[in-house]
């Protein structure tokens, strides 16, 4: 498969006090119904967000015009020689009939995988797929997980009103123990549905590219922990400018780790960096016509600080 730069859109419910447009969520909380869209770096790194949409709490999860604003939001940001190389991944909330056709557009050579909700029709298809048909499903590591299968049924579908080109999956698999079973989990298996416009690769490979949209989940936390949790001031643009400021500053932590970072230390949230590196104890000196940053020799991250410094010290202009 192409490897492409991955975007999520992912809604989250924020905020719990009386503001301007604070409404009742879905989830029965009150507050906002944001919509982000991250940039995902891979499994060794993070994600930086390219757009967050602040919505009422009212505001629906599969409203495709919304979707649409956000993705363009996103792609602006984006390095013009980049913005037709974009696999766009989204929940089932982004599987809609308006959204997919703007995504499938001819000239915008974007690229998605997004979450499909199993109607009466799906199910119907997925009972009669023939057992041979079902291939053994990925886990993370792309490792064969046992009690999870996965099987195409595009060809089983009237596919006819979406875009043209579009695959349909089914994931199979067994709940753990102690889940809660629901409607559509037919014969005591749990089923998911995607929608590719992906034409090659194989089947686990495609729904272990969709299952990997959840890390977006983590760059939500990251957000949070950086000012998105509760929105602080009253006015409705106010915490529009509120919102850019916690990107800003997701932003600026995503690239001082990918560039200044190594290894694990990429994948720290802001509440371990706070610990680790941001209130390292230590003292400015000037000496020799020179600043100096000097750590205690106790503190246990103060090589990786030093380390971290000399790195973006080497990235500098000269």
């Amino acid at each position: 498969m192409h490897r492409r730069r991955c975007l999520a859109h992912v809604p989250a419910n924020l905020c719990e006090l009386e503001k301007d447009q604070a409404t009742p969520t879905w989830k029965k909380t009150f507050g906002f119904h944001p919509l982000a869209v991250f940039a995902d770096h891979g499994p060794e790194g993070s994600g930086e967000p390219l757009a967050i949409l602040l919505r009422p709490g009212n505001a629906g999860s599969n409203t495709a015009s919304e979707h649409i604003d956000a993705t363009t939001l996103a792609l602006a940001q984006l390095p013009r020689r980049l913005r037709r190389r974009v696999l766009i991944r989204a929940d089932s909330g982004g599987g809609t009939h308006g959204f997919l056709k703007w995504l499938a557009t001819p000239g915008r050579r974007l690229a998605y995988s997004v979450g499909f909700t199993i109607t009466d029709d799906i199910q119907d298809a997925i009972l009669n797929i023939p057992a041979q048909a079902w291939t053994p499903a990925y886990d993370a590591g792309r490792r064969v997980r046992p009690g999870a299968w996965v099987a195409e049924i595009t060809g089983m579908l009237d596919l006819s009103s979406w875009p043209k080109g579009m695959r349909v999956i089914v994931r199979k698999e067994r709940p753990h123990p102690g889940a809660q079973l629901r409607f559509t989990d037919i014969g005591g298996h749990r089923f998911t549905c995607l929608a590719t416009s992906t034409k090659g690769g194989q089947l686990a490979d495609l729904e272990l590219r969709h299952r990997r949209r959840a890390r977006c989940e983590d760059r939500i936390r990251c957000a949070k922990d950086t000012g998105l949790r509760n929105l602080p001031l009253h006015g409705y643009d106010q915490n529009k400018i509120w919102c850019e400021i916690v990107a800003l500053a997701c932003e600026l932590l995503a690239w001082t780790q990918m560039l200044a970072l190594p290894g694990a230390a990429r994948r720290w949230e802001p509440r371990r960096l706070r610990l680790r590196i941001f209130a390292a104890p230590g003292r400015i000196v000037r000496g020799g016509r020179r600043l100096r940053l000097r750590l205690a020799a106790s503190w246990p991250w103060a090589p990786q600080i030093t380390a971290a410094i000399a790195r973006l010290q080497a990235l500098a202009p000269s």
